[in-house]
Parts: C-alpha cells; sequence; structure tokens
C-alpha cells in the first residue's frame, strides 16, 4: 500500500506541475494578445501602431501628412511601421523570457532565427520599385491614349 500512496503524491505533484504550467503559459498567452506598440514619425506626420507579431493595427496620418509626395508618405509609413514593429519585438522578447529555458535568446526566438547563423538565414533582397517621374507634364497627355507619349510645348 506504501508504494501506491508514494506513487499517488508523484502523479499529484505531476498534475500540480502540468496545472502550474499551463497557467502560467495561459498568463504569457494574455500578455503577448495585448502587446502594442506604436512610434510616431519625427515631424509627427504618421503614428503606426502594430500587435505582437509587427502586424499592422492601426495607422494614423496627420493632416499635414498629406502634403508629402506619395512615395514619400509611403516611405514615411513604413520606417514608422518598422520602428513600432521593433519596440513590439522587443516588448515580446520581455514577455517571453521568463518562461524560455536559460539558454535561449528570447529576441532570437521573436526574430525566427532562434538558434541560426546568420549565414543560414539569407533573406531574398526585396524588389525596388521603379522611381516615379513627378516631372511629367499630365496637361499634355492625350488621355484618349493612355499609351500616346507626352507632348512637350514648345
Amino acid at each position: 500500500m506504501a508504494v501506491t500512496t508514494e506513487h499517488r503524491a508523484q502523479v499529484d505533484q505531476l498534475l500540480a506541475d502540468y496545472r502550474r504550467g499551463r497557467e502560467q503559459l495561459a498568463s504569457v498567452q494574455r500578455e503577448l494578445a495585448a502587446v502594442s506598440c506604436s512610434a510616431d514619425s519625427p515631424d509627427g506626420e504618421v503614428t503606426a501602431t502594430v500587435g505582437a507579431h509587427g502586424e499592422l493595427t492601426d495607422l494614423v496620418l496627420a493632416d499635414h501628412a498629406y502634403r508629402l509626395r506619395p512615395a514619400q508618405l509611403a516611405e514615411l509609413v513604413v520606417r514608422t511601421a518598422r520602428e513600432a514593429a521593433r519596440r513590439a519585438a522587443e516588448r515580446t522578447a520581455r514577455t517571453l523570457a521568463p518562461v524560455l529555458p536559460s539558454a535561449t535568446d528570447p529576441e532570437a526566438l521573436v526574430r525566427g532565427t532562434a538558434d541560426l547563423r546568420p549565414e543560414e538565414i539569407t533573406p531574398p533582397k526585396p524588389a525596388r520599385r521603379a522611381p516615379v517621374d513627378d516631372d511629367e507634364d499630365f496637361e499634355q497627355r492625350d488621355w484618349l491614349d493612355a499609351d500616346a507619349p507626352v507632348r512637350r510645348l514648345r
């Protein structure tokens, strides 16, 4: 009977450990779900907010942001969202750190690199968009024939 009692105590301890671990995991998941970080562009034209995975959850453009050229505004939105995502990744790593094994780098885990070396991860270079010719005189375009060249007045 003593062996059964001892075995039962071990099972009870394992179940208690499992429940504690599960509650800790649920707590971390709740914290991660609540991660939201924002960044503002230098002149306040753009405010980007992202979640724990860097997904854009809100974007605010100030009225004066519309004075920028579209390509400038797009670049500013991307830079600002990237900064918000960097902040969210830091916060996510801090949230995960207490529950990870001591040898695990939480920032590398969040980046998706874990124990991989930089040479093992070579992301493809993003395709560059063709520059926009903002000097084109649209008043001289034949809008009925979109392929017609722009006529320049002399």
